[in-house]
């Protein structure tokens, strides 16, 4: 949409200037690129340590899921059954998962959860790659 305004603004001549011009342009850019982005598949920790704040932690980074307060990713969170999920604050706590997931890499922030699996608690522990939360 934000493109289609901008073009209208161009062919109407409502730009004043070459630099309102220009920051419209790579706003619409930057927004069009996110939105387009392809989904990861991501595995790692995911984190709930407390209600509204999750993270998943992978190879490549600690990737926001949700922030108390703040960003909150679209989708569902994976659902862990009895022995896939550690208790570190009453019902809080992580577990080992992968996710499909929307993303901007810059900040680090999931925009959308395409899809959640939980894993078995093993398949984390043995990756070398990967930190267990609290461990």
């Amino acid at each position: 949409m934000r493109s289609s305004v901008a073009a209208l603004a161009l062919a109407t001549g409502a730009f004043r200037s070459a630099a309102t011009l220009i920051v419209a342009l790579a706003t619409v850019g930057a927004t069009d690129a996110r939105a387009d982005a392809p989904a990861v598949l991501r595995c790692g920790w995911f984190e709930n340590p407390t209600p509204g704040n999750a993270t998943l932690a992978d190879r490549d980074a600690e990737w926001t899921i949700g922030m108390q307060g703040g960003n909150q990713a679209e989708g569902d969170w994976p659902r862990f059954r009895k022995g896939e999920w550690v208790a570190t604050n009453r019902s809080y706590g992580h577990g080992c998962a992968c996710l499909k997931v929307v993303a901007d890499p810059a900040t680090r922030e999931v925009k959308r959860i395409v899809s959640a699996k939980a894993r078995p608690l093993k398949a984390c522990r043995e990756d070398k790659a990967l930190k267990e939360p609290g461990g």
